[in-house]
């Protein structure tokens, strides 16, 4: 197709062009407009075809690999087949032709700014719920959604199944692993599709009212028949996993910059399977989809640095042991609170720390659980809480975060035995601890990295209120730790301080290591020697310096 100017031949005349670029450009983004524009645009049109459009905004979809036989074939067919309807509903929903058939310079940002202007979280998520109700009634399972519409709000209508859900969030995560693959994927790029049980689990136990019947032990969202009303989804998505929002706007505005580059449009086509390779090993605690999960919880840049640990990099792990299996250790790094603070000191930025455990009343082969505390420093020996921010997180089998109050500021507690130990009258607790207070902490791991007690939520007024595990009653749970892990969340810059401060310490310890010989005096003039020769000879007459 022949290329016109870098800037489309539109001569600016009109009030509403003018606010449509001034809204474009409070993104960031007109200078890719303008360059998208100008390389797919007709140039004796001046318009942009609808095909090209399409074609820009589509998914292809090369091949799913099953590697889940937990996920129905059913759920995966009609996830292919929403996919391959994206590009024509973004196309019906937000561009609209002008009668040579084409998308001008206007409607191309009016269509963009529908997409990607400055909204209100609510808004973006009722647009992601428009694409996918769209969508998805394109490829024909579901017609449920109702969308009304005022002035500066949106009502919608209707019931999630939670099938619905997960091709909802398989279709989040395509869009946000699309956006960070810029430019364009390759023909036949892999990319899997996590385990999202946990984020469906936890819809279901906040959507549903009758919850406390649900029985989310060894349970799969799929075997749950139950309607989720979309009004309570969206309170769900606004609380919990609130990136979900950007997922879209994210994906449209990659695109546009797709559009701007030189590569071909028409070589982007994904390889999916049901699980990344870090999914399929049970090698670590954290894996993609319980990263993913957290990452949605955040709206900083820590929500990028939570998904980059997954990339197996050793600098990202910073602690390490697990039971595997049941009767042995598999430790990286060692086992307690000492091993811990040797590989975790002086890191200085926001660490992920996750604990897997084993509830005694329920079957060890179900009775399984994560939960994960995020924090926003490193750790400090002390023997008071300390911290000025941080989330708790129930992991699985349940998904759900809990922020803090704003009421106390009990976060971090972490106190051990310096080497050199001095008297305590009062000897403080050694252990790893989180919210709470001293002696009802709402999550505390003993010394030696053996058990861990979580309790109610009533003795904590650091985090907000709810359950860290399924059916978590008044009194404390006491659980055998399988595993624990932590992650580096400071990127490069703080694990290049940790290394600094780990060559600085063993230097120190190398000098009071060595004895120079030099500083002694001599021994022949030493106490120690006539101690020595009183008791070879006690008798030997000896005289007295004076």
């Amino acid at each position: 197709m022949p290329r016109c100017s870098p800037t489309p031949r539109v001569v600016i005349t009109s009030r509403e062009q003018h606010e449509l670029e001034s809204l474009a450009a409070s993104t960031g983004a007109l200078p890719d407009l303008h360059k998208s524009f100008a390389k797919l645009s007709d140039p004796q049109t001046n318009s942009i075809p609808l095909s090209t459009i399409h074609d820009l905004f589509s998914v292809k979809v090369a091949n799913l690999i099953n590697s889940d036989d937990g996920v129905a074939s059913s759920t995966q067919n009609s996830f292919l087949k929403l996919l391959s309807q994206l590009g024509q509903t973004i196309v019906d929903l937000f561009f609209v032709a002008d009668e040579g058939g084409g998308v001008n310079w206007i409607e191309f940002l009016r269509g963009y700014t529908k997409c990607c202007a400055r909204m209100p979280v609510s808004m973006s998520i009722h647009t992601l719920c428009r694409v996918f109700a769209a969508a998805s009634e394109k490829a024909g399972f579901l017609k449920d959604l109702g969308f009304e519409f005022y002035d500066t709000d949106c009502k919608i209508s209707g019931n999630f199944t939670p099938g619905d859900l997960i091709i909802l969030l398989w279709l989040c995560w395509v869009m946000s692993q699309v956006t960070k693959r810029v430019p364009l994927f390759k023909v036949e790029d892999k990319l899997g599709l996590p385990d999202i049980d946990h984020i469906v689990l936890s819809a279901i136990s906040t959507c549903v009212e009758a919850r406390d019947e649900l029985k989310m032990w060894d349970c799969s969202a799929l075997d749950l028949e139950v309607q989720l009303p979309a009004q309570n989804v969206h309170a769900w998505i606004l609380k919990t996993v609130p990136g979900l929002a950007d997922c879209f706007s994210q994906y449209v505005h990659a695109r546009i910059q797709c559009g701007s580059s030189e590569d071909d449009l028409d070589c982007s086509s994904l390889l999916l399977e049901c699980s990344p390779p870090m999914e399929s090993n049970e090698a670590h605690i954290l894996t993609w989809g319980r990263a993913w999960a957290i990452s949605l919880t955040l709206r900083s840049t820590l929500s990028e640095e939570v998904l980059n640990v997954c990339v197996p990099k050793a600098e990202n792990l910073l602690y390490r042991e697990q039971i595997i299996p049941w009767w042995t250790w598999s430790s990286l790094h060692g086992k307690g609170l000492n091993r811990f603070w040797s590989n975790i000191e002086g890191y200085s930025g926001p660490m992920l720390i996750l604990v897997s455990g084993n509830s005694p009343e329920v079957e060890s082969s179900i009775g399984r659980w994560v939960i994960g505390v995020l924090t926003q420093q490193g750790f400090e020996n002390k023997d008071v809480f300390y911290g000025s921010s941080g989330e708790l997180y129930a992991i699985s089998p349940v998904f759900h975060v809990f922020p803090p109050s704003g009421k106390e500021k009990n976060f971090v507690y972490s106190h051990l035995h310096l080497s050199s130990r001095v008297y305590e009258p009062r000897p403080k607790p050694v252990c790893l601890s989180f919210g709470g207070t001293m002696g009802n902490e709402r999550i505390f791991i003993d010394e030696d990295f053996a058990k861990v007690i979580v309790r109610h939520h009533a003795v904590d007024k650091t985090y907000q209120h709810g359950s860290l595990i399924p059916n978590q009653g008044f009194l404390p749970v006491e659980a055998t730790i399988l595993g624990v892990e932590v992650w580096g969340l400071g990127g490069e810059k703080s694990k290049r301080v940790q290394d600094m401060y780990k060559k600085r310490e063993e230097m120190f310890t190398e000098q009071r290591r060595k004895v120079d010989l030099k500083t002694f005096a001599s021994w022949e003039d030493s106490p120690e020697k006539m101690m020595m020769d009183m008791i070879s000879d006690p008798n030997s007459v000896r005289r007295e310096d004076r």
